[in-house]
């Protein structure tokens, strides 16, 4: 239908996609999801130098991992030359472009006279009424207006006026016949029919060249919204060292898609008070007017925390799916051992990444435990055998291995004892865990089943038989 909301993400494949780039292209997506319209992904790869096939698979990744799909593409600018010839050649015939032969010397010393006087170093036009023919030494540049303004209209920043004396002819078509960034954008957009453009506040100063070339190719012009930049905690251009790398290298950090979908949206856009967003959400509440018209700052620890609470709020079977690779990684076998969703019930409300999720979840599959030195020195020592002892003796003696008669199990040990709970906890927790810090006791015996519970308890004994006789 003719008014169905077209948005697009052009990426040039010359790196990875970064977390402003990812940003871009999840309010275009989520725009045109909200709207019912349709995401196009286009490739400008008109860049033959720089342009490689790896940027293009890690584009494809990290789009993929956050879960934006797209509803036509990928178009490569390559494989469209001759469409861009064709809109070149009809800009010429209309008079809205000509040919120019000036020699790069000639350029450097008409740049080099415009800075000396102090003016803006741009082309004078020395070609522009020739009619001179297209040759192999001749580029096309845009006949653009001398005089009056051109205005931006901007559903974010609000109408941006430019003066026309600023701009020049720029050229839209080099002498080897490849096009310039600007003209293949607006000719991309127009013949693919994209009527919104969301994009970085980077691109403001293209903006008026290409609202000129839509009007040249008689070509409606799209909504234009540009977006406040991502900064660093410094307020400064988010660069590596506040964390600019691959989109991709978050998820090899634990982080779930989900909170990254919700943390890069926030980046710049809000709905009342509202932080935590599912994919449902974002798609039902977003819109352009509240995009706000200052810098998103990059926060990780505000990322982390964001990162805990989707891992809080996913299912255990979500995570399994996630925590999977990081298991592979660490080589731990879930094959032999506790379910892996009633482990990962366990850490859920503990972990705040993937990564630790995974750390944490090794104990349970662990045979025998590792002690860590500390915690066996501290609690793993003879006045904790009888307890340890005798809890063996309960957990053997019981006729259903539940809470509530776990719970029983260890008043009984008390009250032999006379210990309180936490004297008794603490080496248990280090004889099933050999850890201080871990998951409630009864959430882990119940996963790890009375013979496991029971195995590690009675090995625990054994450490401190052989520490003793040492």
């Amino acid at each position: 239908m003719a008014d169905q909301i077209v948005t697009r993400f052009p990426p040039s494949p010359t790196g990875y996609l970064h977390l402003g780039g990812a940003r871009t292209a999840l309010f275009n997506w989520v725009y045109a999801r909200h709207t019912g319209g349709r995401f196009v992904l286009r490739i400008e790869d008109t860049d033959v130098k720089r342009s490689t096939q790896a940027s293009v698979d890690a584009i494809f990744e990290a789009l993929n991992w956050l879960g934006l799909d797209w509803d036509e593409g990928p178009y490569y600018q390559s494989e469209r030359l001759s469409v861009y010839k064709e809109h070149a050649a009809g800009l010429v015939d209309k008079g809205r472009a000509y040919y120019c032969n000036c020699s790069p010397e000639r350029l450097e010393a008409m740049r080099k006279e415009a800075m000396a006087t102090g003016g803006k170093p741009k082309y004078d036009g020395t070609c522009r009424e020739k009619g001179l023919a297209p040759a192999a030494d001749t580029v096309v540049r845009f006949k653009a207006p001398l005089m009056g303004t051109t205005v931006v209209p901007d559903v974010i920043k609000g109408n941006i006026v430019f003066q026309n004396s600023e701009l020049d002819d720029f050229i839209i078509q080099r002498s080897d016949g490849t096009p310039t960034y600007n003209f293949v954008v607006v000719v991309d957009d127009f013949t693919m029919g994209i009527n919104t453009v969301i994009r970085g506040d980077d691109h403001v100063n293209n903006t008026p060249k290409q609202i000129l070339l839509y009007e040249a190719l008689d070509a409606p012009l799209p909504v234009f919204g540009h977006v406040p930049m991502v900064m660093g905690p410094d307020r400064t251009r988010l660069s590596k060292r506040h964390g600019a790398m691959s989109v991709t290298e978050y998820r090899t950090m634990g982080y779930l898609p989900e909170a990254m979908i919700n943390y890069l949206v926030r980046l710049g856009w809000s709905h009342g008070d509202q932080e935590f967003f599912t994919r449902r959400d974002l798609v039902e509440k977003f819109s352009l007017a509240n995009v706000g018209k200052s810098a998103g700052v990059f926060d990780i620890d505000k990322l982390t925390a964001l990162n805990a609470e989707h891992i809080k709020a996913a299912t255990a079977d979500e995570l399994a799916l996630l925590l999977e690779p990081f298991l592979t990684a660490r080589e731990i076998d879930t094959e032999n051992g506790p379910d892996l969703a009633a482990v990962i019930a366990t850490l859920q409300t503990r972990s705040r990444t993937l990564v630790e999720m995974a750390d944490g979840a090794r104990f349970y599959y662990s045979d025998p435990v590792p002690y860590e030195e500390k915690a066996s020195r501290k609690f793993l020592k003879p006045a904790a055998a009888d307890p340890l002892r005798l809890l063996v003796e309960q957990l053997e003696g019981m006729q259903e291995f539940a809470e509530k008669p776990l719970e029983e199990a260890f008043l009984r040990v008390m009250e032999a004892t006379g210990l309180k709970l936490g004297k008794i906890a603490q080496p248990v927790r280090v004889a099933l865990t050999g850890k201080t810090a871990s998951p409630g006791i009864f959430e882990i015996i119940h996963v790890l089943g009375r013979e496991q519970t029971v195995a590690r308890l009675k090995a625990a004994l054994d450490y401190i038989e052989r520490r003793e006789a040492e």
